[in-house]
């Protein structure tokens, strides 16, 4: 006899602040979790990179080295690199435990918006408002990227990388696919300048968010709309989105001070979650875990779900 499985248990929304990070950077424009979620990153505009273990609130290494404000950052498959891109259009190749730059890559003619490793670390990719993609080799002793990809006709707000693809998003109101497998260039237009595109976790659909303030839900193949998300305000700033832990719910910073979470098969508004007073320009949700860290101004906090106990909370 076959017992029926379990109903999976309702997803839980971090929805309690459980920790405040004390930056010192500046205005923070970029948080970033690391490939487990163990770490996160915080980009500042005081041209520092800070490597931090967000639920305990503890600062473990500074870097310092870009020559303007810090906009992105991304760690590696095993936490031994970091790179970051900047306002002083480099983008710079880190080791993790020195603290040491062991490459800096210079080719963009703008400001690099965003950078993200390949599955290996072998290569970082780079969007800059020059309207470029670049790759660079992090192996090579060679100062040119390896690859140049120029199709965008406005600035590159946001860049995600699967195996496989490199997802672009662009201020010309475009998200472009690059299949590099098979060499295919997929296009799907939106009409709003794109400030975050993003895969599901399942790797079917991508997630684009734009100045109209309202987010797209697209099938990844067919380009088909699958779910359309409103209520937040983004209309100047360049703002991030994402989906759960689970692919249960869209996300996304907005520019009154809130985080908005969306069902995102029936696409109601789910949570409204009160940060700051000031625009919430980036966040990063954790890879497994019902867990959410929001930057805003200076601030960066660590949220998780109602039931959550941390461990200097528990009884003796």
């Amino acid at each position: 006899m076959a017992f029926p499985e379990p109903r999976p248990t309702k997803p839980e929304l971090p929805r309690k602040s459980v920790r405040s990070l004390p930056c010192r950077q500046g205005a923070v424009r970029a948080v970033r979790f690391n490939v487990d979620g163990r770490y996160c990153l915080t980009c500042g505009s005081d041209k520092s990179l800070c490597l931090w273990s967000p639920l305990r609130g503890t600062l473990l290494r500074t870097y310092s080295g870009h020559g303007a404000e810090v906009l992105d950052a991304a760690g590696s498959f095993d936490n031994s690199r970091l790179c970051s891109g900047g306002s002083d259009r480099a983008v710079l190749f880190w080791d993790v435990a020195s603290g040491q730059i062991l490459r800096k890559f210079r080719g963009h003619a703008g400001k690099v918006n965003c950078v993200q490793f390949n599955e290996e670390a072998t290569v970082i990719v780079s969007g800059s408002i020059d309207s470029s993609v670049r790759c660079w080799d992090c192996r090579s002793r060679r100062p040119d990227p390896v690859q140049i990809l120029d199709e965008a006709k406005d600035g590159v707000s946001s860049v995600k990388l699967s195996d496989h693809e490199i997802l672009a998003g662009s201020v010309d109101g475009r998200s472009r696919r690059y299949d590099l497998r098979m060499g295919e260039l997929y296009a799907d237009y939106v009409g709003s300048p794109i400030t975050c595109v993003c895969f599901s976790k399942d790797g079917q659909c991508t997630l684009i968010s734009s100045l109209d303030s309202s987010l797209r839900l697209l099938d990844k193949d067919t380009g088909e709309l699958l779910g359309e998300y409103t209520g937040h305000k983004n209309r100047e700033y360049k703002l991030d989105c994402c989906l759960s832990e689970r692919d249960t719910h869209v996300v996304s910073a907005s520019e009154d001070g809130h985080v908005y979470f969306w069902d995102l098969v029936e696409g109601t508004l789910a949570l409204t979650l009160p940060v700051s007073h000031g625009v919430v320009q980036s966040l990063a949700f954790h890879p497994t875990e019902p867990c959410l860290l929001t930057a805003s101004e200076g601030n960066v906090q660590c949220w998780r779900e109602e039931s959550f106990v941390a461990e200097d909370e528990l009884p003796a």
